[in-house]
Order: C-alpha cells, then sequence, then structure tokens
C-alpha cells in the first residue's frame, strides 16, 4: 500500500531534482564549455549559455584531434573503443552463456569443480593479475593489436554465474517436454532458453559494453602504437596538454563525444536493461 502525504512527495520531488541538478549541472558546464572557444573560459566568467563554435569544435576533433597531445584524431581512438566495447560485450555473453548451459544441463565428471573455478575468479579483479596477463600476451606477440585488447577481457566469471542462476530457474519440465518432442541440445538452446534469456542478454550487454569502453588500463599497457590508442586514453592525454596549452573547450568536446555512445547504448536498450534487472523467474 502506498501512502499519498502531500508533504512526503514534495521532499521526494524535492531531493530527486536537487539530485539530477548535482548530476547533470557539471556535465551540462562541460557541453557550454565544448561551445565556446579556447579563451572563453580563461576570462574570470564562466559562460552558462552555448557559444558559436559548437560544429568547428566537434569536427575539429573528430577529423584532427590534438597533435601536441600525441594523439590520433578522436574519430579513430572512438572506432577503436567501439571495436572493443562491443567485441568484449558479445564475446562475454557467448562464452558465458555456453559455459552456464553446459554447467546445468550436461553431466559431465567435475562439472561442480569447473564451476567453482570459474565463481572464485570472480575474487580476483583485471588489476590483480594484470602482469602475468600482460607477459602472456607479449610472448604471443599480440601487443599494439585489437586481439590483444580483446581477448584478454573476453571472459566473465560474473556474466556465467548468473546465466547459471537464472538457467536454475527454467523448470525441468520445459527441459522434458523439448525432449519428447525430439528437441536436441542444440535446438534446446537456440529455441528455447536464448529467447528466455533475451531480457538478462540485453541487460548484461549494457553493462559489459560500458565496462569495455571505460577500460583505461589495459589499453595503456597493451598500446604504444596511436592508432589503437582508446577514447579513454586520449582523453587523458588530452587534459595533461590542456595545463600548459589552455583548450579545454577541445578537451570538453572530446569528453561530450566520448560519452555519447554508453549513453546512446543505454537509452536505446533501457527497456530491456530495467526487464533484464527486475525479472528474476520465467
Amino acid at each position: 500500500m502506498v501512502e499519498n502525504r502531500p508533504f512526503l512527495n514534495f521532499i521526494t520531488h524535492l531531493s530527486l531534482i536537487v539530485g539530477v541538478v548535482v548530476v547533470a549541472f557539471p556535465v551540462y558546464l562541460a557541453f557550454i564549455a565544448s561551445t565556446h572557444g579556447s579563451g572563453d573560459f580563461m576570462r574570470g566568467v564562466v559562460p552558462l549559455l552555448p557559444g558559436p563554435h559548437l560544429i568547428e569544435n566537434y569536427s575539429f576533433m573528430i577529423n584532427e584531434g590534438v597533435s601536441s597531445a600525441g594523439a590520433p584524431p578522436l574519430g579513430i581512438m572512438l572506432m577503436n573503443s567501439l571495436i572493443m566495447a562491443v567485441s568484449i560485450a558479445v564475446g562475454k555473453i557467448a562464452i558465458s552463456i555456453l559455459s552456464a548451459y553446459a554447467i546445468v544441463y550436461f553431466k559431465f565428471p567435475f562439472r561442480m569443480v569447473a564451476f567453482w573455478i570459474i565463481f572464485i575468479t570472480l575474487m580476483l579483479p583485471v588489476e590483480v593479475r594484470i602482469i602475468p596477463t600482460f607477459k602472456v600476451v607479449a610472448d604471443l606477440g599480440m601487443l599494439n593489436s585489437y586481439h590483444g585488447l580483446i581477448i584478454p577481457l573476453i571472459a566473465s566469471a560474473t556474466a556465467t554465474f548468473l546465466f547459471r542462476q537464472f538457467f536454475l530457474t527454467v523448470p525441468d519440465e520445459l527441459a522434458e517436454a523439448a525432449r519428447v518432442d525430439g528437441a536436441g541440445p542444440l535446438k534446446f538452446f537456440r529455441d528455447i532458453l536464448l529467447p528466455l534469456s533475451r531480457t538478462n542478454i540485453a541487460a548484461l550487454f549494457v553493462i559489459l559494453f560500458i565496462f569495455g569502453w571505460v577500460q583505461y588500463l589495459w589499453p595503456m599497457l597493451m598500446t604504444t602504437d596511436s592508432k589503437y590508442y582508446t577514447v579513454v586514453m586520449g582523453i587523458k592525454r588530452l587534459a595533461a596538454t590542456a595545463d600548459s596549452e589552455p583548450q579545454w573547450n577541445l578537451v570538453m568536446a572530446g569528453v561530450m563525444l566520448a560519452m555519447l555512445p554508453p549513453v546512446l547504448v543505454v537509452i536505446f536498450m533501457q527497456r530491456l536493461f530495467v526487464k533484464g534487472l527486475v525479472e528474476t523467474e520465467k
């Protein structure tokens, strides 16, 4: 039962509005800065309205970039980040759902041992195993390549665990009925489990896409060739040079462009994302 108290409603909405303003105002200032000239924010008065250099700044960053920062044009870095984020998200989901399917529906020796080994790796973040991972990748000759950026991050114990928990909620009668109708393991997986997992896959895709998009430490170790730089690396380089050469308008244009793809993914997949997070049983 939801109580309707005007004062509580007022406090709730006021808190929500204040929270949105606190979070959104810095983003708004970054957008305003990206539309002005290089010296406009150095005059002591912060502009609060968009300036006339919107298209000029964004076009310059996408096509040319700030050469003094040692980074390529932002368009190349955005494409690298997009390839990395999509590959990591799709690869993690594909490997995890197949692993969970094998653990739940197939009987083989040491099945639970395999699951617990996967589960234990949840306790080991990337930063803990980054040195041996780098050594393996370097020995395999995958430095400065998309393979080196993607493959070490492509397995996910968390996603495997979540898919396993979801498969355990699928009634056994469903598998029995499919078996009686002549469906083999592949058909059962493709025609029944995959459609049922649609919302879970969508929710995981959003989370894993953002995970891949914001990676900074691993690409920084992996790449010395600027044509493989990701957009987060590029922004760090831009910010480092902006102190000596005041070009914060261009840095903010890069920040706004880097923020755009994850925001679009969340907006377009919002409905499935929310359903995937709140649904626990089918």
